[in-house]
This record gives structure tokens, C-alpha cells and sequence, in this order.
């Protein structure tokens, strides 16, 4: 879908909507930041119209700032944010339902795979190395260095591998796996 399809919404009114409805679909708290990036920083949201809605829905009692041990603030929905998202969706149109709803998902996943996989890029005298640790709870799962002749190339390594880290990963067990002792034919000699 082009940006042209959904430019960026301007208005407070439709923000407040696209927002319950975001976090009804989410249906947990999600960090004041991470909405921010999501509604903003995909061009969804107009940076103003997100200030006024976000201030709008929390001092209507829509949506509330929760504090977590962690001293991490999160927004989660009230029931009069929920009646908003149920009653009102459909005052927006679906493309930007759907366009919120997938950025969200995208983004979650992206964070996912970040606190998943660690990379980190290792200079030498000629090129980089490319280090790749696929963390699990107590051990690494994989730790791998990559060679690569350069940053740049480094970097974009690096980019590929945590497109799909699980693939990357499942990749090189098929790789170890299927691997089998090479044969020589000594009677050529």
C-alpha cells in the first residue's frame, strides 16, 4: 500500500480512534515510547495530532499511564477506551486500521528479534568481523563470526541475518546436519 493510499492523519479525533483501537487490538500495555514509534514513526499519526490525542484520551479516562516496577511507563486501555475502539472503529477507514495494526506487529517483532539475536561488529586490520550470538535464557544458542571486508559490507551482513534470524539459524543446522565427509577416488592417482 503507498503512503499516497494513507497520508499521515492530521486530525486528533481520528487519532483518538486509531489509538483505542491499536491498543484494543494489542490488548496489553504498551510502553509510552513504543506507541510513539509506531503511530509516529510510520507516518501514520501527525506528530501534533498524536500529541493532542494521546493528551485528549488520557485526561478523558480512555487511556491510562501505568508504571511498572521496571519505572517503564505504558499506556493501557480503559473500558471507555474500549467502548471507543469497538463503537468508533469504523469512523475510520480500514486501510488505516489495518496500516496501525501491521506496524505494530512489524515493530514488535523487530524488538523480538533484537532482544533474540545480538550482533556486533568486531574491527580488524583489513575488514570486520561480523559477530552473531542467537541468545536463548542461560546459554547462547549460536555464536558465529562472519568475515567481511569492510564496514559497509559488514553492516549489511548484519542487516540480512536479522531480517530472519530463525532462518538463519535453521540454515546453518541444515548446513551442519546435511554435511557429509567428502569422498576421494584414489584410483585416479
Amino acid at each position: 500500500m503507498s503512503k499516497m493510499a494513507t497520508p499521515p492523519i492530521m486530525d486528533p479525533h481520528t487519532a483518538n480512534i486509531l489509538i483505542c483501537y491499536l491498543l484494543y487490538r494489542i490488548d496489553k500495555p504498551v510502553r509510552v515510547s513504543h506507541l510513539y514509534d509506531i503511530a509516529v514513526g510510520n507516518d501514520i499519526i501527525n506528530y501534533f495530532a498524536y500529541q493532542d490525542s494521546i493528551a485528549y484520551l488520557t485526561s478523558h479516562g480512555s487511556v491510562e499511564v501505568e508504571k511498572h516496577n521496571n519505572g517503564i511507563e505504558y499506556y493501557s486501555l480503559t473500558e471507555n477506551g474500549i467502548r471507543t475502539a469497538k463503537e468508533l472503529r469504523n469512523y475510520v477507514g480500514k486501510a488505516y486500521r489495518d496500516k496501525l495494526v501491521s506496524a505494530a506487529l512489524h515493530y514488535f517483532a523487530r524488538i523480538k528479534r533484537q532482544n533474540e539475536v545480538k550482533i556486533d561488529y568486531i574491527p580488524l586490520q583489513k575488514g570486520y568481523y561480523v559477530h552473531v550470538r542467537c541468545l536463548d535464557v542461560q546459554d547462547d544458542l549460536l555464536d558465529l563470526k562472519l568475515y567481511a571486508p569492510d564496514y559497509t559490507q559488514a553492516k549489511f551482513l548484519g542487516e540480512q541475518i536479522m531480517l530472519n534470524p530463525a532462518g538463519f539459524y535453521g540454515k546453518i543446522l541444515d548446513a551442519a546436519f546435511s554435511n557429509e565427509e567428502e569422498s576421494y577416488d584414489l584410483s585416479d592417482n
